[in-house]
């Protein structure tokens, strides 16, 4: 799931202030960056990726009027942007001496944050070009002026550029920075007023909106099937379950005892919802979850809440995406304390602002985000911004997951293939998605990759009529990160070097359940039609789902290492592919050729049968042109946890 622009993500980039090679040393230069910043003045600093993409000549419609209105943000790069790559890798690849020796929120802000003199030097220098200072704290200078004090301040016009049919000013060439800052900025972001959104990661029903599913449901895979609709791919299909909850999911991923006690999650959305301290209570009550003890849940919220409107945020939309991250992690580690940290609204600045309260303060010990949005909708920038936060928490021991995108290779619904971001960073872990099956008992059946096909029943009932892609896990190759370290020789060239010669950051790096036909029960409280305002329950998915639980799996994992932080987890995750800690998901789990599929009945109207019932059968394992193959692949990554995946964390455990 994801916010109104159905995202919330957005990150990327390495530090640009700096020589590149402060993220090139660590992870891969990103190549577009670097083509772009080009050469500038001896006594000029030039801003890697601060003209975004999209601000093409044939897109130029000329210099923007002097005086237009401009809000930046100034970010710090702080006292050593090259060595916080560098320690960011060292604590997180399991081949380093250095390994594990994670710094305190103290000694990282003594060792990499910014200094005051620093601080006042920005600030002095901004004044000075007109532009006014109307805040300040350890990572950023804010500023407003007009359009010629921002070309005093950064070497470049601003242009008026159309993107998506709209007009937009931005940078006509790389801004700058006088080197007698001598590397103290990292990049700008608001030089470019194009809209900057996050998304969640699927459309869910907020309180202004109730929505139940129909039924009738299976308890578990197969457990209820109507042998008078159509078959399919040899066989009857079951009816979808009801929704999985906490125990099936446990079993599913090899939890076994372990329940994340000592261990922290924090989830970051935009707003929050007024009821989900008695939603998540009731839920866990209702549906054998563990009782929230007290202290384990709490909130971080900021002062205010701003960009609430429909067209911009959606705020009560967000709701349901905060319900299903809390109560998933839950149910997934049910001991582990879980603290929510708000955005002000779905802006990349304010998701940020969240994101630095929890490195800052070392609120958490693993981070799940289920929001983004397409990498093309990215300007590095403010990816470089991301980039700073994820690598100041690898070096105090924090993990940060991304789900990694509800819409397949994003062909269907943007016209480009492309990944998503956040996800596609080198510095968080990307999970993707997958059609889960838990039989009786609990069972693991078995997963395939997360790709749905939609066909009604015809009037008639005797086929299923048309195919329709409704929805699968975003994976792919970016065009602009390289490839990270960690991947090498196990992500096969042809995925990395989908675009071109030189290999590329591929996602997702892990996956879980996603697909919401066999997706999560949660529970919420919604206004019905009738005006009533109550809790209910129905079932939904999306990689917003599979982000908490591998959120929660990774918990237990922590737990099991005797609670010492994972961290920054790609290199340790890919440091166990081919192993008995995976499942290696693939589309075709029943043999070549052999298809699969489940029965869902909805109601018309999201609510009720008052305007009647649709049947339709849901086909799994087809998503877009993605696939998941033996193997690492980009649907899945290089799989799901499998019964002995938390346990390979234990000291001394033997792989």
């Amino acid at each position: 799931m994801r916010s109104s622009r159905s995202r919330v993500r957005a990150g990327l980039a390495l530090a640009a202030a700096l020589p590149l090679a402060a993220g090139a040393l660590a992870l891969g230069t990103p190549t577009a960056l670097a083509a772009q910043a080009g050469p500038g003045p001896h006594d000029r600093q030039a801003l890697a990726g601060t003209k975004p993409l999209w601000a093409t000549p044939s897109a130029d419609r000329g210099t923007a009027d002097a005086s237009e209105k401009v809000t930046a943000r100034v970010y710090l790069a702080g006292r050593d942007a090259r060595g916080l790559a560098d320690y960011a890798r060292a604590v997180s690849d399991p081949s380093s001496a250095s390994y594990g020796k994670y710094l305190t929120a103290r000694q990282a802000k003594e060792r990499f944050g910014a200094t005051k003199a620093q601080i006042a030097g920005v600030t002095g220098w901004l004044t000075s070009s007109g532009l006014k200072v109307t805040g300040t704290n350890d990572h950023y200078v804010t500023v407003t002026g007009d359009a010629a004090a921002a070309r005093k301040a950064f070497g470049t016009e601003l242009h008026r550029y159309v993107k998506d049919g709209r007009t937009y000013h931005a940078p006509s060439t790389t801004a700058s920075v006088p080197a007698s800052l001598d590397g103290a900025v990292l990049t700008v972001v608001g030089l470019n007023d194009a809209p900057r959104l996050a998304k969640h990661r699927e459309t869910l029903p907020g309180p202004s909106a109730a929505f139940r599913n129909a039924g009738p449901f299976s308890t578990y895979y197969g457990s209820n099937v109507n042998k008078s609709l159509p078959s399919a791919y040899g066989s009857h299909a079951p009816y979808a379950i009801k929704g999985y909850t906490g125990k099936q999911l446990r079993a599913a991923y090899g939890a076994k005892n372990f329940t994340g006690k000592g261990v922290t999650i924090a989830i970051t959305d935009a707003y929050a919802s007024p009821t989900i301290a008695q939603d998540v209570q009731q839920y866990a009550k209702r549906n054998g979850d563990k009782s929230w003890s007290k202290g384990q849940y709490s909130q971080v919220l900021p002062a205010d809440w701003t960009h609430t409107g429909e067209k911009e945020c959606d705020a009560a939309g967000w709701y349901g995406e905060e319900t299903l991250d809390i109560e998933a992690a839950h149910a997934v580690a049910p001991d582990a304390g879980i603290v929510y940290v708000a955005g002000k609204s779905c802006q990349d600045d304010d998701l940020i602002d969240a994101l630095h309260k929890i490195v800052d303060g070392r609120l958490a010990d693993i981070v799940s985000n289920s929001w983004g949005d397409v990498e093309s909708n990215e300007t590095p920038d403010v990816a470089a911004a991301y980039d700073q936060v994820f690598q100041t928490g690898a070096v105090e021991g924090i993990g940060f997951y991304f789900s990694s995108g509800d819409d397949g290779d994003n062909v269907a619904k943007h016209g480009t293939k492309q990944a998503d971001t956040p996800a596609n960073s080198p510095w968080v872990t990307s999970v993707g998605g997958t059609s889960l099956a838990v039989g009786k008992g609990d069972k693991y059946l078995w997963e395939t990759g997360w790709g749905t096909h939609k066909a009604e029943l015809s009037k008639d009932g005797l086929s299923w009529e048309g195919s329709v892609f409704t929805g699968g896990a975003g994976g792919g190759t970016s065009k602009i990160h390289q490839q990270p370290f960690y991947q090498r020789g196990v992500v096969p060239d042809a995925l990395a070097k989908a675009n071109g010669s030189t290999p590329m950051r591929v996602g997702p790096d892990i996956a879980a359940v996603a697909d919401s036909s066999t997706g999560f029960l949660v529970g919420q409280t919604q206004t019905f039609p009738d005006g009533s305002v109550k809790y209910d329950e129905y079932r939904i998915g999306g990689t917003s789902l599979a982000a908490p639980v591998i959120a929660g799996v990774q918990a237990l994992a922590q737990q099991a290492r005797h609670g010492v932080p994972i961290g920054f987890a790609n290199p340790a995750i890919y440091d166990r592919y081919g192993t008995a800690a995976y499942h290696d998901v693939t589309d075709h789990p029943l043999g070549k050729g052999q298809g699969i599929g489940v029965v869902r009945v909805d109601y018309k109207n999201s609510v009720d049968a008052k305007d009647g019932l649709v049947t339709t059968l849901r086909s799994l394992g087809g998503d877009s042109s993605l696939s998941a193959v033996p193997g690492y692949d980009d649907v899945t990554g290089v799989g799901t946890p499998g019964d002995s995946y938390v346990t390979s964390y234990v000291p001394g455990h033997r792989r």
